[in-house]
C-alpha cells in the first residue's frame, strides 16, 4: 500500500478514486503513569509517558485505515492526515484519514 500526504503519487497516475478511508484509536495510560505525568506538569519538561503513547496510537490508526483501504481493493492512499483530540483526562483519540485511490 502506498501512503502519501500529497494529492498524488510521484511517477504514478490515479486511475480511480474510491473515497475516504479512516482508522482511529483511543489510547490511555494506566493510573500510575497518569499520576506521574500530572506531577511532571508541575515541574515542567517532556511527559514521556504520552510521547511514547502517540507513535503507538499512530501505528494502530494507520493499520486500521490501510485495512479499510485494502478491503476496497485499492493500492494507494493520498492526502494522508492525522487528527487528535482529548476525550477525557488521560485519554486521547487519534484519527488517520485519507483518500483511497487506485494508481498505475
Amino acid at each position: 500500500m502506498i501512503l502519501v500526504n500529497t494529492n498524488d503519487v510521484p511517477r504514478k497516475r490515479i486511475v480511480e478514486v474510491y473515497g475516504l478511508v479512516k482508522g482511529n484509536t483511543i489510547q490511555a495510560k494506566h493510573l500510575g503513569k497518569d499520576i506521574m505525568a500530572g506531577l511532571k506538569t508541575l515541574v515542567g519538561g517532556e511527559i514521556k509517558e504520552y510521547t511514547e503513547m502517540l507513535p503507538q496510537a499512530r501505528k494502530i490508526a494507520l493499520k486500521r485505515m490501510v485495512d479499510e483501504a485494502e478491503g476496497m481493493g485499492v493500492n494507494a492512499i493520498v492526502n494522508v492526515r492525522f487528527a487528535t483530540s482529548s476525550v477525557m483526562q488521560g485519554a486521547a483519540a487519534l484519527l488517520a484519514y485519507g483518500t483511497a485511490v487506485k494508481v498505475e
